[in-house]
C-alpha cells in the first residue's frame, strides 16, 4: 500500500522500520501471485514427536494421581512416570496452566443466616442509604513491636537490604479502625488492649466525628466484644448506628481487612521498633498520611455471583453437599 502511494522500497523500509530486502520480497510476492502471494508459506521443522495420547495421560495423571513418594508432581517425577523429558513436561503444564506445586486455602462458613448476611452487607456496598455513611469496622489486634537483634543492613547496589532472623519483642499494640467504602477515610484509634470498653470508645470516636446529621451503618464480625450488654446498651442510646454483621469464617466480606493488608505490607512487615510507643506513632502517622489520599476499594460482585461461586466450589468438594 506504500509502494502504491508512490514510496521506492527504501521509503518504505525506512517508515515501516524493516530493511529493504523485505519490501522487495513482498512486493514480489505481490506482483507474482497477487494476494495470494502475501499468505505465509509453511515453517520449516520436524513433525511432532508427542502425540495427543502422551499430552492427555499427563494432564489425567497430574489431576487424578498423586506419586507414591510425594503430595505433588514435580516435573522431574513427572518426566520419570511418562518417559517424556523435564522441558517437556514444563511446556504442558504451561500450556493447560497446571502448577502441582501450589497450594491456596479456603474456609466455609457454617452460619446459619450466611445468605442473608451476605445480601445484607453486599446491599450496602453496591446501594448504600441516602444520608448515611457505611463504615467497615474491626481491630487489628497483637501488632507487635520487633527490634531485630543486631542493625539492619542498608540495601547498596547489587546488595539486599539484610536483617537478622531473630528479633525482641517490645510488646503489642490493636488498632481499632473504620473504613468508610465511599470516600476511602479511615478513622483509627490505637488502644492497648482490645475489650468492649475500647471498642465502645471507639464508637465514641466515630460518633463524634462524623456529622450529626447522617446515619451510620457498621459492618462488623462477630467478635463477643462487639455483642456485650454494654454495647448494646450504648447503642440503643445511639440510634443512629447500625450494626451489620458479616457471616462468621467470611472476614473476606469485610473490606477493612483488605486495608489492615496494606498497612501491614507497607508498614508493619519490616517496620523496626524499639518500642511500643514508636510503633503507635508510625500507626498514627500512616493512618494520616492515608487520609491524605484515599483509595476506596470498588466492591463489583453482587450476593448472586458470590452465592454462584460459592457453589462451583462446592460441586469440587466430595460431600460439601450434605
Amino acid at each position: 500500500m506504500a509502494c502504491a502511494d508512490g514510496l521506492d522500497n527504501t521509503q518504505v523500509a525506512a517508515k515501516l522500520g524493516v530493511v529493504p530486502v523485505t519490501v522487495g520480497k513482498w512486493r514480489r510476492r505481490f506482483v507474482d501471485r497477487r494476494l495470494d502471494g502475501l499468505l505465509d508459506e509453511p515453517r520449516p521443522g520436524g513433525p511432532r514427536s508427542i502425540g495427543d495420547e502422551q499430552i492427555e495421560a499427563v494432564i489425567v495423571a497430574t489431576l487424578e494421581r498423586t506419586p507414591i513418594d510425594a503430595t505433588q508432581w514435580s516435573r522431574a517425577s513427572m518426566a520419570a512416570q511418562s518417559g517424556l523429558s523435564r522441558s517437556t513436561i514444563g511446556r504442558i503444564w504451561r500450556e493447560f496452566r497446571l502448577k502441582p506445586h501450589l497450594v491456596d486455602t479456603f474456609k466455609l462458613s457454617s452460619d446459619p443466616l450466611f445468605i442473608e448476611k451476605v445480601r445484607d452487607v453486599v446491599g450496602l456496598y453496591l446501594d448504600p442509604p441516602e444520608r448515611a455513611l457505611v463504615l467497615c469496622v474491626d481491630e487489628k489486634s497483637g501488632i507487635q513491636a520487633l527490634d531485630r537483634s543486631a542493625p539492619v543492613l542498608p540495601m547498596m547496589p547489587g546488595m539486599p537490604e539484610r536483617r537478622t532472623h531473630d528479633y525482641v519483642r517490645a510488646g503489642t499494640t490493636t488498632l481499632f479502625a473504620a473504613l468508610d467504602v465511599a470516600s476511602g477515610q479511615v478513622i483509627g484509634s490505637v488502644h492497648r488492649r482490645r475489650r468492649a470498653i475500647e471498642f465502645r470508645k471507639f464508637l465514641a470516636k466515630i460518633d463524634a466525628e462524623v456529622p450529626a446529621d447522617l446515619d451510620i451503618h457498621l459492618v462488623c464480625d462477630n467478635l463477643s466484644t462487639h455483642k456485650t450488654p454494654a454495647i448494646t446498651t450504648w447503642l440503643a442510646a445511639h440510634p443512629r448506628f447500625q450494626l451489620h454483621f458479616t457471616p462468621t469464617s467470611s472476614s473476606w466480606l469485610n473490606q477493612v481487612e483488605r486495608w489492615f493488608g496494606l498497612l501491614t505490607d507497607k508498614q508493619l512487615r519490616r517496620g523496626v521498633h524499639k518500642t511500643v510507643q514508636a510503633l503507635e506513632k508510625d500507626i498514627r502517622t500512616w493512618v494520616a498520611n492515608w487520609n491524605k489520599n484515599p483509595r476506596p476499594f470498588t466492591w463489583t460482585k453482587t450476593a448472586d455471583e458470590i452465592f454462584e461461586r460459592l457453589n462451583q466450589y462446592l460441586q469440587r468438594i466430595p460431600g460439601a453437599g450434605h
